[in-house]
């Protein structure tokens, strides 16, 4: 994925079942077990590794999907669901188990608060998807390491080491995330005109 603005597709389909598809399902399929860690059995590094571990899968899906010959418009769109699902799972438990500060966990909401019912209202109303940007995918990167991060704050394995680390990279990844929400809100209002 790159930082150009192309809105058509021209890329053959895939279709559903494709390797990078299965691996986005199965993100969103851990989440339950990684809340029930988090929550439930109260274990922050067990739920930190598998956040990680969910997190990671993302460098392969996009990979697959191109070395694989396997892109699909679904697989374009499940992508950024299991994402999202991903970061706010991890940031809203974070917030319930008090090992992800609020400031981050409210900005990344609201963040989501903002572009997801755009996101939708353009896809239903307009039939516009604005491609994901490089730097949108290099902010949730970020997101995904900082999260698991703030979570061994919870243990003894040198907490204030992972408290520094993990402020560092989620400021650095929210400053991203609003400058390419603004990109991409921008995109949309630059395409509508040329349907109406």
């Amino acid at each position: 994925m790159t930082d150009r603005n192309p809105l058509e597709i021209t890329e053959p389909d895939a279709g559903l079942w494709t390797w990078p598809n299965l691996i986005s399902l199965l993100r969103i399929l851990a989440l339950p077990v990684f809340l029930w860690i988090l929550l439930e059995a109260d274990n922050p590094f067990l739920a930190a590794v598998l956040l990680g571990l969910i997190a990671v899968t993302d460098l392969f899906d996009g990979m697959l999907a191109r070395r694989l010959d396997q892109v699909s418009e679904i697989g374009k769109m499940l992508d950024p669901v299991a994402d999202r699902l991903v970061v706010l799972a991890g940031v809203i438990g974070g917030m319930l188990a008090g090992l992800v500060p609020i400031w981050l966990g409210i900005s990344l909401l609201a963040r989501e608060a903002i572009i997801a019912p755009t996101t939708i209202f353009y896809l239903i109303r307009h039939r516009i998807r604005v491609p994901v940007r490089k730097m949108g995918k290099t902010a949730t990167a970020l997101i995904f390491f900082a999260v698991p991060f703030f979570y061994l704050t919870g243990t003894d394995f040198f907490p204030i080491f992972w408290e520094v680390l993990a402020t560092l990279l989620g400021v650095l990844g929210l400053t991203l995330y609003l400058i390419v929400t603004w990109q991409y809100l921008v995109d949309l209002r630059q395409k509508t005109p040329t349907l109406n």
